[in-house]
């Protein structure tokens, strides 16, 4: 009876403080944002995977950089700024334009106002390095529609803005089979080349542009470090050795236990209400 009256009150006082959001650990155990922040800190780099219209996941992206930023030194990088907009982007940081300049400058997605330039905006204010990772849109729209085969007609110049050429693939990664489950029969082995190419690309920037002694925080999509597969998987195919944490955004509508599905597909998950507000 003394259990009963303690699940009963426990449920209630859930129900009562409707939290924005719970953080689980790959096993679906309940964590503290301070116990994740632990263990994090030594990590080389970390890959935060947002959903790209939750609030909740950009603003712990912001809170994250502060806390890491208070004890060591950070670089930042994101999916949502693509290679060859990187002259740009530096312009920006460096204060020799303006937001509006900004603008014609560099390519920004929709929802940038509101959900990325905080974060950006933050960095320039702390001089910290951003890094604009993804491959142009445009190079991997001709791997969809031609094969990877075709990224050899590009440039010099255009090849510098996306990984080196060939780059590995393995078209059997649980998230990449995802894929064309997902799409059924609009999914298609060109589908998955088109991610694989930005992830490769995201993951040859990010190596490139890390500094010793600091950690990188980077921003993608969820799928793109899931699993640990993705990024993650060609950081680990280009670098041996380096120490990767991933933390993931899901939408459940209960936050109170991590869903079974929601197990394991990062070393710690960001579980938000159904119903929270969308960015778009």
């Amino acid at each position: 009876m003394l259990l009963l009256f303690s699940v009963i009150c426990t449920s209630h006082a859930f129900a009562q403080s409707k939290p924005a959001y719970e953080l689980y650990n790959a096993k679906g155990k309940k964590i503290r944002y301070t116990r994740m922040l632990k263990k994090i800190q030594n990590a080389d780099m970390v890959f935060f995977g947002e959903l790209h219209n939750n609030p909740i996941s950009h603003w712990l992206e912001l809170e994250l950089a502060m806390d890491l930023h208070n004890n060591q030194s950070i670089q930042l990088g994101a999916e949502m700024l693509e290679a060859d907009n990187q002259e740009g982007l530096d312009a920006y940081m460096n204060g020799n334009i303006d937001k509006e300049a900004l603008k014609d400058e560099v390519r920004l997605w929709p929802n940038y106002d509101t959900d990325y330039a905080p974060i950006v905006d933050w960095a320039k204010e702390n001089n910290i390095q951003f890094t604009a990772t993804n491959i142009p849109r445009r190079y991997a729209n001709m791997v969809y529609k031609n094969d990877f085969q075709v990224l050899d007609t590009l440039t010099t110049q255009e090849k510098s803005w996306i990984a080196p050429l060939p780059i590995p693939y393995d078209k059997d990664l649980d998230t990449y089979q995802e894929i064309l489950n997902m799409m059924g029969d609009h999914g298609s082995p060109l589908l998955v080349k088109a991610q694989a190419i930005k992830d490769a690309t995201m993951a040859y920037f990010i190596l490139e542009t890390k500094k010793p002694n600091h950690l990188f925080l980077h921003y993608n999509g969820a799928f793109h470090s899931k699993k640990h597969e993705g990024i993650v998987w060609y950081i680990h195919q280009y670098k041996e050795g380096m120490n990767v944490k991933t933390i993931t955004t899901v939408e459940q509508k209960d936050v109170s236990k991590l869903e079974d599905g929601n197990k394991h597909l990062a070393d710690f998950i960001i579980v938000v209400p159904e119903t929270m507000t969308k960015t778009y």
